[in-house]
């Protein structure tokens, strides 16, 4: 009979083929894989859907260190060439009078423009300002009155001597377009023959036919308008019509065209 193996020897050792603790069904590391952290589904800032994250720069850090150009005031500029030239505009301070449009009308003539009393144009600014000297004339020596523009042209030696302002005769007393010659001269100042208290200066005649036609200078050079203010006779204004007067030779050549 096989004897009995005493108490607790049995719990003291253990089977070889036993492990010495149970198997863990949970692995005592973490794999690479798996992050060391659960992720979180909130983010740590909200951005707002649209809204870029930083204000864009639109004003310059800097002003503009050039200026806009100045406006340029062409009727000024075209004044001070048309006066430079020796057509008269008045006062020069770049408003277009009555006078200004007669010095426009002397420039549209002589550069072979339409001639008109009409207002400044965009084509009379170039054609002041960009034009290098004053033009020749294309008319043997004489004077030359344009009823139109109300002026007179001293042509001496193929240059315009002289631009000056005139008044014509007035409607009913129309000063005749003719072609004459100086005839007659009267120095210094005499009453008119045909009317009374009429004061004549350094008057010129050039129509035979119509004796009492002559260019003059007036009692006062308010007499001579802007337009046809005359007897008949050709205003100008003094002392212009004493040089004119001065340098006018009996048999010149004196020329009276167009309508006011």
């Amino acid at each position: 009979m096989a004897a009995e193996e005493p108490a607790g020897a049995g719990a003291s050792a253990k089977p070889s083929g036993t492990p010495t603790s149970a198997p863990s069904d949970t692995p005592t590391t973490v794999p690479s894989s798996t992050p060391t952290t659960a992720p979180s589904e909130t983010p740590t800032s909200t951005p707002t859907p649209g809204t870029p994250t930083a204000q864009p720069t639109t004003t310059p850090t800097a002003k503009p260190t050039t200026k806009p150009p100045a406006k340029v005031n062409y009727a000024l500029e075209v004044e001070k060439r048309l006066d430079a030239w020796g057509y008269p505009v008045g006062t020069v301070d770049g408003k277009v009078t009555l006078r200004t449009k007669q010095a426009l009308c002397a420039w549209r003539e002589t550069n072979g423009l339409p001639i008109s009393r009409g207002r400044l144009t965009t084509g009379d600014v170039r054609s002041v300002l960009l034009a290098k000297n004053r033009p020749a004339p294309n008319k043997p020596n004489g004077l030359y009155v344009n009823k139109t523009c109300q002026m007179l042209y001293q042509v001496v030696n193929n240059t315009y001597r002289r631009i000056v302002w005139v008044s014509t005769g007035a409607a009913g007393y129309d000063t005749p377009n003719r072609t004459g010659k100086v005839w007659r001269k009267w120095a210094g100042a005499h009453e008119s023959s045909l009317y009374d208290d009429a004061y004549m200066y350094d008057s010129i005649y050039f129509l035979k036919d119509r004796p009492g036609i002559a260019l003059h200078g007036s009692r006062a050079n308010s007499l001579v308008k802007t337009y046809p203010a005359s007897h008949r006779c050709i205003r100008v204004m003094r002392p212009q019509i004493h040089e004119i007067f001065q340098e006018t030779k009996i048999g010149t050549r004196v020329s009276v065209y167009g309508k006011y």
